[in-house]
Formats: structure tokens, sequence, C-alpha cells
């Protein structure tokens, strides 16, 4: 965990572990506009605070309608 500007950052793999979900599925989140994150250089970092904005979410696939 990084402090920029007094915003806790962490990378996509802490995040991937802190959600419980692979590090394809926070970039996939990121590349959808879900989870809003910087990238430096060649890595994307995440405001620790982001996470709850995916954290909560329904398992499984929507119902076709």
């Amino acid at each position: 965990m990084t402090d920029i500007e007094g915003k806790k950052m962490i990378s996509t793999n802490e995040a991937a572990k802190e959600l419980g979900v692979t590090v394809h599925r926070v970039r996939v989140l990121i590349r959808e506009g879900r989870l809003p994150a910087q990238k430096i250089g060649r890595d994307w970092i995440i405001r620790w605070s982001d996470l709850d904005l995916v954290r909560v979410r329904k398992t499984g696939r929507p119902p076709k309608k």
C-alpha cells in the first residue's frame, strides 16, 4: 500500500487479494469503468476507498430478459 497525496493507493494485485478475485477481473472492472484507477507506467493503482464501489456485488450472471 502506498500513500500518494494523502490517499492510500494499492496495486491491482493487492486489490485482487482484497476483493477475492483474480487480477484479470480487477483489470476488467477498471476497463469497464466500474473501478476507478490511474495508470502509472505500465501499472494501475487504485485508491483503497474505491474498492467499496465493487466490493458488494452479486455473483453469477444477470438473468436474461
